[in-house]
């Protein structure tokens, strides 16, 4: 029997996937999780796709999403509008 490395992005395969996937790693994570997170996303989608909507280059998106990248937040907003994703902030529950 063989076994296949694990690749999150094989499984958002849909924009509802994304964004219960996204909004699980903003609750629960913190903010090396959540570039990941986006990087994930943007691999799914395809980084050739991602760097013509941001106009950002494909060496400079996998470096921005790496882990233990620390991107300017510009860049975590562009990706963010490039892959269909949003910020909303809404009240922490006592």
């Amino acid at each position: 029997m063989t076994t296949t490395r694990f690749d999150i992005a094989d499984y958002l395969d849909s924009e509802e996937m994304i964004a219960e996937y996204l909004n699980t790693v903003l609750e629960d994570g913190d903010s090396a999780d959540l570039i990941i997170a986006i990087g994930h996303i943007a691999k799914s989608i395809g980084m050739t796709k991602i760097a013509e909507r941001t106009g950002m280059s494909r060496p400079s998106l996998y470096k921005a999403l790496s882990d233990g990248a620390k991107p300017q937040f510009e860049t975590i907003m562009k990706v963010l509008k490039a892959i269909g994703g949003q910020i909303s902030v809404k009240p922490i529950s006592a």
